[in-house]
Order: C-alpha cells, then structure tokens, then sequence
C-alpha cells in the first residue's frame, strides 16, 4: 500500500502512527505504555518515537478538525484550568457554549485581563463560533475589564451580558477533566511548545468524542477512526 505524503520515508505504516495518536490522545496513558501495548502485539516502538509522532501530527489533527468544527451556541461558559510546564503552573483557558461543545481554548503563562482578552479574541474570530449573547464567568476580576475593552472596540456586541454564576460554569469544570486525566500520566510539560502542541491533540479528541466534529456522531467510535483516518489521507 502506498503512504500518504504526510508519512513518506516513515520506518512505520501510516495505521500504527494514527492509532498510536488516537491511543495516547483519547486515553490516560503514558508514551511509555503505549510502548508496552506496542510490544505485546510484536512492534518495537520506542516511547521517544511516539512521542515525536505526536508533536509532529497532533497539531496537524486539530487543524483539520477545526475546519470540520459544527457551530456553537450564544452561551458561553468561561474558566481556566492548571498545567504544569518546566515545574511552574501555567493557566489553560477553555470555553464551552450551554450544550457542552468546545468553543475554544488557549495556553498561557498569565492569568490576567491581557490574557483573557487574548482568550476571548481567538474565541470570536474562530469560524465555527457565533457572537455570544452571554458569557458566563467565575468572579476572576480579568474578565470584566476584557470584556469591556473588547465592547468598546466593537469586537464584542455591547449587549453580550456577563454573568459571574457559580453553578453554571460546572459545566466547563466537569469538562476540564477529559483533559486533567490525560495530563496526568505524563508529570507535566517540559517546554511551552510541547504542552501547546499536545493539548491541540487532547482539545482535537475531545471535540471528535463529543462529536462536534461533521461527519462524526457522538458516542460511534468508528466514525471518529474514520474520520482521522480521512483526515491523514488513508482508505477510510
């Protein structure tokens, strides 16, 4: 069988590296486990290897999701979670809308008004998102003098409501889990860009189990594999 271009002069077939990306992207599992699991069915695959498959293909697998992205909705819930990169917390910010579909999400070392206006900015011009019509927040003081900046230039509609209400952004922070779970195996990040580079993979799975991606159902794995096998040029 002919390899796709994207894994030309590969020692290993296109199947084991996209399976060897779904396994550590979906799952709670270490470089080192997928190694083991490698081995049981007869490949030497070192954890470094795997590694580098997913550095290298784990933004490409974002990219392609998020130009099959369906819409969100007008209600947004806003919060930021914890990752470890070089031994020093960095804040990931994530949104969902009010039927729990990713919005969007941002890497950065500050938690501040800069940042969230950042966050937010990214959010709007992103084509799968529509202008929301309420963000729901936690009482973060950044976010109302981010909003007001970006209402004032006219990137946010002045009738956008605010709302700091506790319970409703459990939404967003059950939703950070499928994310907490995967960072977990691996003790942190050793750098910026490889923590950037793997939460695209992490936020890319999450939005095909979700189901947000077209072509994709929520809860039919095989339409997810399907769709990251089209999405690498392989025989779906």
């Amino acid at each position: 069988m002919t390899q796709p271009a994207l894994f030309k002069y590969r020692h290993y077939q296109a199947e084991i590296i996209l399976l060897c990306l779904r396994w550590y992207l979906r799952y709670s599992l270490s470089y080192r486990d997928l190694e083991e699991m490698m081995a049981e069915r007869g490949l030497s695959v070192d954890h470094t290897t795997i590694y580098r498959w997913v550095q290298q293909f784990a933004p490409l697998l974002e990219k392609r999701c998020r130009a099959k992205l369906k819409p969100t909705n007008s209600s947004w819930r806003v919060d930021e979670t914890y990752v470890k990169v070089k031994g020093q917390w960095m804040y990931l910010y994530r949104a969902v809308d009010s039927d729990g579909n990713i919005v969007e999400f941002m890497l950065s070392p500050s938690r501040d008004a800069v940042s969230a206006k950042r966050f937010f900015r990214k959010a709007l011009r992103a084509k799968h998102t529509i202008p929301p019509r309420v963000i729901n927040v936690d009482r973060n003081p950044a976010y109302p003098k981010a909003l007001g900046k970006l209402k004032k230039k006219g990137t946010l509609p002045r009738g956008c409501a605010l709302r700091p209400v506790k319970y409703l952004n459990n939404l967003v922070e059950q939703d950070h889990r499928f994310i907490k779970r995967r960072t977990t195996p691996g003790m942190g990040f050793w750098s910026y860009d490889t923590a950037w580079r793997t939460l695209q993979g992490y936020e890319a799975m999450h939005q095909l189990r979700k189901g947000q991606v077209h072509g994709t159902t929520k809860g039919d794995i095989r339409s997810q594999v399907r769709f990251v096998a089209t999405a690498f040029g392989l025989a779906a």
